[in-house]
């Protein structure tokens, strides 16, 4: 078992950083912020290729079996394999996503576009998120390229695109599902890489994006008998919608299990209305929020029971509580009753890893040995795409050596040395996996 992370050895700290230099210097075209900004993930593409073709089976005689896979113009997928010598056992590392988030550099210390470096810090967008994962797992394939241990597992990395923003399906690792090139990856542990901290992430949250909107009577407020106040029915609505949900989610006996820090939760981030002057009730307004929950419910059973909370507010609208003594949601004379509705985004599911999988195993194992302690967490943030490859049949750990702290954030960087670390995670666990 040592022999294998002796013959993978360390990260080439030299060979990593030019590498993922070259990748922060195309993530101002890697920005995935449609209709605007659409990534062009060929662009990481074109250097990965550079430095593992020369290993491969189809231009250098090497080892590596090399497929570039693309479903729409300059979005290509990557998927690296290192061929072992026992049939259907694999080892896989997907998630290493080549797309990025946006970056104003205006609010930034330094260029968000092109790679800097202050001592431990490596700074640019996507060094954390996920370029610095791009770049760290290509190092690793370039090494078992180069060093060609004898393996039973196939270790397997799959570059990703379209991670970040999913309303242009059909682009990533779902349409890499779809069509069965990822089958093989069954075979064995799958570790998307795409976290923080050094530690196995081991839940994440689902989320639903909800707009509610209340729609009332506008008129001069020194007249309020007159209107009906829809920012007063979307407060108390909120209100006992909140109390609803809180009902029928509560905390669930398996979060302390996990380790989340939070339960399930629903609430409002943002409040819109058409405008007007300060003495004028409005004719409606929005309220806008999430739910995110636990991986113990169902994204479904939420959405069918936020439904029939607006349902039964409305049915009943003129029992809900008021605020003064003629605030109201029904004027009879005027045949006129407050309304709403709640519409959703796009949602997502949470996950749970399963914590009697091997995969989980070798990476807590790893993990101390390496980082020198192991404490599994889980969050309610949440991670698009890892539920619906648990529910196809992988077997999904997570983990990532950026920080949470500089995920989707301005200056953002990731440390050399944590990278390093994640070098050597991988080697270990590639190592146990062969026991």
């Amino acid at each position: 078992m040592t022999g294998v992370k002796d013959i993978l050895g360390v990260l080439d700290e030299g060979s990593f950083k030019t590498l993922l230099s070259k990748l922060i210097s195309e993530s101002r075209h890697l920005q995935n912020n449609p209709p605007d900004l659409i990534p062009q993930e060929d662009r990481v593409v074109r250097h990965l290729l550079d430095s593992l073709l020369p290993l491969s089976t189809s231009t250098g005689g090497g080892p590596l079996l090399v497929n570039h896979v693309t479903y729409h113009q300059n979005r290509g997928n990557l998927i690296v394999e290192y061929p072992g010598t026992v049939p259907g056992k694999v080892v896989s590392f997907v998630g290493m996503h080549m797309d990025v988030v946006t970056a104003n550099p205006d609010g930034w210390d330094f260029d968000p576009f092109s790679m800097s470096i202050d001592g431990d810090k490596l700074c640019g967008r996507g060094t954390t998120d996920c370029l610095g994962h791009v770049a760290l797992v290509a190092e690793l394939m370039r090494r078992l390229g180069e060093t060609k241990p004898q393996l039973k597992s196939s270790v397997i990395a799959v570059f990703i695109a379209s991670e970040e923003n999913s309303s242009i399906p059909g682009v990533g690792v779902d349409a890499l599902v779809k069509d069965g090139l990822l089958n093989k990856l069954k075979g064995g542990p799958l570790f998307w890489i795409d976290t923080a901290d050094k530690q196995p992430c081991i839940g994440t949250g689902g989320m639903i994006p909800w707009r509610l909107k209340a729609t009332g009577k506008l008129f001069h407020s020194g007249l309020a008998h007159k209107a009906i106040n829809p920012i007063e029915l979307a407060m108390e609505a909120v209100k006992e919608i909140q109390t609803r949900f809180y009902r029928d989610f509560p905390p669930h006996p398996k979060e302390q299990v996990y380790g989340f820090a939070t339960p399930s939760t629903m609430k409002p981030t943002q409040w819109t209305y058409p405008g007007g002057g300060i003495n004028q009730i409005p004719g409606e307004c929005t309220v806008s929020g999430d739910v995110r929950l636990t991986p113990f419910y169902d994204v479904a059973d939420v959405l069918k029971k936020l439904k029939e909370y607006v349902d039964d507010i409305n049915a009943n609208i003129d029992k809900l509580d008021t605020r003064g003594p003629v605030s109201k949601y029904v004027l009879p004379n005027e045949n006129l009753r407050g309304s709403l509705q709640i519409t959703f985004d796009d949602a997502m599911s949470g996950v749970a890893c399963n914590l009697d999988s091997p995969g989980f195993h070798v990476l807590c194992k790893a993990t101390e040995e390496v980082v020198g302690h192991v404490k599994p967490y889980s969050i309610t943030g949440s991670l698009p795409l890892i539920r619906e490859l648990q529910d196809e049949g992988f077997d999904v750990q997570t983990a990532g050596y950026g920080l949470t702290a500089t995920y989707h954030a301005k200056n953002e960087y990731c440390l050399l040395s944590d990278m390093c670390q994640g070098y050597r995670v991988f080697a270990s666990v590639i190592s146990q996996l062969e026991d």
